[in-house]
């Protein structure tokens, strides 16, 4: 019998990337063993109950809270993130109700901080007790990213860490503290992904969108940044809000700018109907009836360089 994967099944349907990125800006991340971990993204069998009422109430209160591992991390020491004041912080298992306790009071940290990280920290989604493709694909990829960074020194904290959304999309990732956010990645895109966020730019071929933005919203930013860079170039860039966020079709403007030159091009997206399964544990049942956004034409609006307009046919 042929063993079925939600991702390999999103992959089949065509399921974009693009629009996928939802993501709370307000990040606590706790070094916790893998060992250890539930069901739940931000709980441990070994937890008591102090820490887990303490990490349910702030993620009540507006902060998202994942567990996050790597093997040369102490069990009893944990290693804790604020996202986005990119803080770090080390505390002994016995203090972290304490620390909870400052945390939400918005009391000061300073005795437990450490220093600030060096670099972007990379998470990569092992979480195999809430689907098996995060433990398949996912570990895979985590080992491939740490490999790399310490092959090649490069600035990364990389860890392991539990559920991102879109486990249909497996491997996936999110780097802090610009909040973007990657799906399938394979052992090939490992450093060109590394090397992309190197220069602060999102890596195209995985790229899920910028989990500030709505769906739309991020796949005209998506389209907008795959047509600028077949010309090589890497801007940043804004995007428009929709006029009718009710709408099925709609124009988004992406203004861009990279040095002295500057543009904007509008991006058509439209809603199209895609049946898919969003977990494994979906499998058994009929495949969900669920829309996506598709980038479908794209306008130049000001052709400083003389560019021509192009449809989006690899988007259609």
């Amino acid at each position: 019998m042929i063993q079925r994967f939600c991702a390999r099944e999103s992959l089949a349907q065509g399921d974009p990337l693009a629009g996928s990125a939802a993501h709370a800006e307000r990040n606590l991340l706790l070094s916790w063993p893998r060992a250890k971990w539930q069901r739940s993204l931000r709980q441990a069998s070994d937890m008591t109950d102090a820490v887990a009422t303490r990490l349910e109430a702030i993620a009540e209160a507006g902060r998202r809270v994942n567990l996050i591992h790597r093997r040369e991390q102490p069990g009893e020491r944990h290693c804790l993130y604020l996202m986005p004041e990119n803080r770090r912080y080390e505390v002994t298992r016995a203090e972290l109700a304490a620390f909870l306790d400052a945390l939400r009071r918005d009391a000061p940290l300073t005795r437990w901080e450490a220093s600030s990280p060096a670099g972007p920290l990379l998470l990569c989604c092992t979480h195999g007790k809430k689907d098996k493709c995060c433990a398949k694909f996912g570990y895979a990829a985590y080992k491939a990213l740490d490999a790399a960074v310490a092959t090649h020194a490069l600035p990364f904290d990389v860890w392991e860490s539990t559920h991102l959304g879109g486990c249909r999309l497996a491997a996936s990732a999110v780097v802090f503290p610009a909040l973007r956010k990657y799906g399938r990645i394979d052992t090939a895109d490992v450093l060109p992904l590394l090397e992309a966020e190197m220069a602060d730019r999102p890596y195209l071929p995985c790229y899920r969108g910028d989990s500030r933005l709505s769906p739309v919203q991020q796949c005209a930013q998506v389209a907008a940044l795959e047509w600028l860079a077949e010309r090589s170039l890497h801007p940043s860039v804004s995007v428009s809000t929709p006029s009718d966020p009710e709408a099925s079709r709609t124009s988004l403007i992406v203004k861009w700018q990279t040095g002295s030159d500057q543009g904007a091009v509008a991006v058509e997206c439209i809603q199209r109907a895609l049946q898919r399964f969003d977990t494994c544990a979906d499998l058994d049942a009929p495949a969900k009836n669920t829309w996506v956004w598709q980038a479908v034409s794209l306008r130049q609006l000001e052709p400083h360089l003389h560019l021509q307009k192009k449809s989006c046919p690899h988007h259609a």
